[in-house]
């Protein structure tokens, strides 16, 4: 099986399973119900295929984007890219398939974590592709859960500058009155108060923490003070 070939096409999940050689590259898939296939990049780690839908080691890719582009998707697969809520969406919405979600953290002074969260989740455009995962496991922190009901990022939608779905009306800081998250933290996210992770904020050089705005945070690894991460890498795969 070569990687970045069509005559390649497969369901994601059967990669790994066709083949227990398969290589981490660019693969073609079209998953069920989607009528024009499309390239993902595979991470074959420990024994699975895992699909990379976000991925950040530097500022050359702007994730300051509109909702078109977090919806559609934009930079190129094996580099720094968000694949797309429509593309993710096509992936988990079949029913009688179960999904994982695995965050890989890298800061800037070596050091690296991970999260990973059982059935990972998006609903339909139309509930704005609503973020829903299950049990954490890890050594980040369950970040997305973040501890409190004011910061649980499940079951909010996604939001971006010209789409908010954020919960705030407004989120009261000290004597900050927040109404839309993603005009502070940049970038889009599932927002919920503005509170516990964000990965699509601007990228921050070592030491450039700027707050608890903008940045790559999952404040239950490099905190309580506020630490933008080096690196990022988000990916699905079946259970």
């Amino acid at each position: 099986m070569t990687a970045d070939s069509p005559e390649n096409t497969k369901k994601l999940f059967k990669i790994k399973a066709a083949s227990r050689e398969a290589a981490s590259g660019v693969y073609v898939i079209q998953p069920q119900g989607v009528k024009t296939p499309f390239k993902v990049y595979c991470e074959m780690l420990g024994g699975s295929g895992w699909t990379v839908f976000q991925r950040r080691t530097g500022n050359t890719l702007s994730f300051n984007r509109n909702w078109s582009a977090y919806k559609n998707g934009f930079g190129k697969p094996g580099m720094d890219q968000w694949l797309g809520l429509r593309k993710v969406f096509s992936l988990t919405k079949k029913p009688s398939i179960r999904w994982g979600l695995r965050v890989d953290l890298w800061d800037h002074e070596g050091g690296t974590a991970f999260a990973e969260y059982r059935d990972f989740r998006l609903a339909n455009k139309k509930q704005a592709y609503k973020l829903t995962v299950g049990p954490y496991r890890g050594n980040a922190g369950d970040a997305i859960h973040g501890g409190s009901s004011d910061q649980d990022q499940s079951g909010f939608g996604f939001s971006t500058v010209d789409r908010d779905n954020d919960g705030c009306s407004p989120c009261i800081f000290g004597d900050i009155a927040e109404m839309e998250c993603a005009s502070s933290k940049g970038g889009g996210w599932w927002y919920s108060r503005c509170g516990s992770a964000s990965l699509n904020g601007d990228y921050r050089a070592s030491g450039d923490h700027l707050g608890w705005a903008s940045g790559l945070h999952w404040p239950t690894w490099r905190g309580p003070a506020p630490y933008s991460a080096n690196a990022t890498r988000m990916m699905l795969r079946a259970l």
